[in-house]
């Protein structure tokens, strides 16, 4: 298992974590909990897997259903719940970060192999990283957190323009990418715990 298989894996744990917290916070039954779970962990590969024309791998590889389903009952089993500053607890921080950097990773390799343009492989790193969150937001009739949040999506884009970067270069391969993914990983944990911002209108 490569450190992006890994990363993933937890970075799914970490998505369905958020998706139950959110979902008990609206005050959801089972059903809506577990749907809201599994659209925060696989709803960004399943909107990639559309725009590049195969099939999502949720609908083909079952483990991300056995893990939000683990997540649900461990949640439930555990009463979690009541226990709301988990989400901001550093083991929960990290593991956000490592599925952020993966899964942008992936996305942005998914778009390679699609010969997509260097803004389809942003778009893709972007919407494999933040697409699961952003459809979490709307269906509980939020704005996306990640239009207002710190520096989060912006880790996926230059992920993206990175990944597009080394292909061009002809230096993409295990040691480069592995490179620049823990060069995200970092970023985004300095970006929170220094609690980096992009500017926003209306502040001075």
């Amino acid at each position: 298992m490569d450190i992006f298989t890994l990363a993933s894996y937890i970075g799914t744990v970490a998505f369905a974590f958020s998706g139950f917290f959110v979902g008990v916070s609206k005050k959801m039954d089972w059903m809506g909990i577990f749907i809201l779970s599994m659209l925060t962990a696989n709803g960004g590969g399943a909107i990639r897997d559309v725009l590049v024309n195969r099939p999502p791998v949720v609908l083909t590889d079952m483990s991300g259903f056995y893990m939000v389903l683990a997540v649900f009952f461990i949640a439930i089993l555990f009463r979690l719940h009541r226990f709301a500053k988990v989400e901001k607890s550093r083991v929960f921080v990290l593991s956000d970060a490592l599925g952020l950097a993966a899964f942008s990773m992936t996305g942005a390799l998914v778009a390679m192999d699609a010969n997509l343009n260097v803004f389809g492989v942003m778009a893709l790193a972007f919407i494999t990283a933040a697409g699961g969150g952003i459809i979490r937001d709307v269906l509980v009739n939020e704005i996306p957190a990640i239009l207002s949040s710190d520096f989060y999506g912006s880790i996926a884009i230059l992920i993206g323009l990175g990944v597009y970067v080394l292909n061009g270069l002809n230096i993409a391969n295990n040691l480069t990418l592995t490179l620049l993914f823990f060069a995200a990983l970092c970023l985004r944990l300095g970006a929170y715990f220094f609690q980096w911002k992009l500017p926003r209108f209306g502040q001075e």
